[in-house]
């Protein structure tokens, strides 16, 4: 008996061929399904939430939570939490120096993506205090790199070099000129006209590196007012006595910042690696 050749062949399958996504949309599907979960539990339990915020060590713990976990959707988890700690660092050495000026201000709260910032109740007394406060939290940011650093010797983990790397980017690019940055806020002792350089600088880094682009919309949205209201009573008596500093003074500030960026740009640098954020350790 004779079968033909039809019959020797698999039966034939009907299938729709597979259509892989794309990194970018893939990236947007698991950003975006955290956020409508939150938001989701932001409306129903919104009446909680902002009573836990009142409480200072609870919204700071909430909102160190949230932004850990939105770091981890791209990075590592044990990453995400170091960077999360390294930004808290930042923090407080601005909550230290506040305490010192005795300026009332609000806890720490951590924005997903962008670091954390601290609201002040008052204004400093002048632009010298302010420039202190400014100042203070890249100093201690740098202290706590050059730790992470110490545990990257003992330890030879690829995941602290990283971390160092990134707080070190991290504090560097608050240094850039303009408010509400820490920068701006040390620069503000020397002339409010360097205000307009340091937006230039932001405005032609974002073109450079895409990622400065959310730190520009970021400082338009919340500096952009106050650096206006600012620039518009520069000349005023009351912005006059505000910015009236002793030249020793204005050169310790100037000393310091432009210290703090020499030194920030040359540990980036030197901790520069092809593994940053620890994965392929992993």
């Amino acid at each position: 008996m004779f079968r033909s050749d039809l019959e020797n062949r698999p039966e034939t399958k009907s299938y729709e061929p597979i259509r892989p996504e794309g990194g970018l949309w893939r990236m947007v599907k698991r950003l975006l399904a955290p956020l409508v979960a939150l938001g989701f539990l932001f409306v129903k339990f919104k009446g909680l939430l902002f009573l836990l915020l009142k409480v200072k060590f609870v919204g700071t713990g909430l909102s160190m939570l949230v932004s850990a976990g939105a770091w981890a959707l791209v990075y590592p988890v044990w990453f995400a939490v170091g960077l999360v700690v390294l930004i808290w660092v930042h923090e407080m050495g601005h909550v230290l120096q506040l305490r010192r000026e005795g300026i009332r201000a609000s806890a720490p709260m951590f924005i997903p993506f962008l670091g954390a910032y601290i609201g002040m109740k008052e204004m400093p007394k002048n632009a010298l205090a302010e420039a202190r406060v400014g100042l203070a939290g890249p100093v201690l940011g740098l202290l706590g790199g050059l730790a992470t650093v110490g545990l990257y010797a003992l330890t030879q983990n690829p995941l602290f070099l990283g971390l160092a790397f990134f707080n070190f980017l991290l504090n560097l690019v608050n240094l850039i000129p303009v408010l509400p940055l820490d920068g701006g806020r040390a620069v503000g002792v020397l002339s409010p006209v360097v205000w307009v350089f340091g937006f230039v600088l932001m405005v032609a880094l974002s073109l450079l590196v895409p990622f400065m682009l959310f730190i520009v919309l970021f400082a338009v949205l919340l500096g952009g007012p106050e650096l206006w209201r600012r620039w518009k009573a520069r000349n005023t008596p009351e912005g006059q006595a505000y910015h009236k500093i002793e030249g020793r003074h204005r050169v310790t500030v100037g000393a310091v910042y432009v210290g703090l960026i020499v030194a920030l740009a040359l540990l980036m640098f030197a901790t520069t690696t092809p593994d940053p954020t620890g994965a392929l350790a992993a």
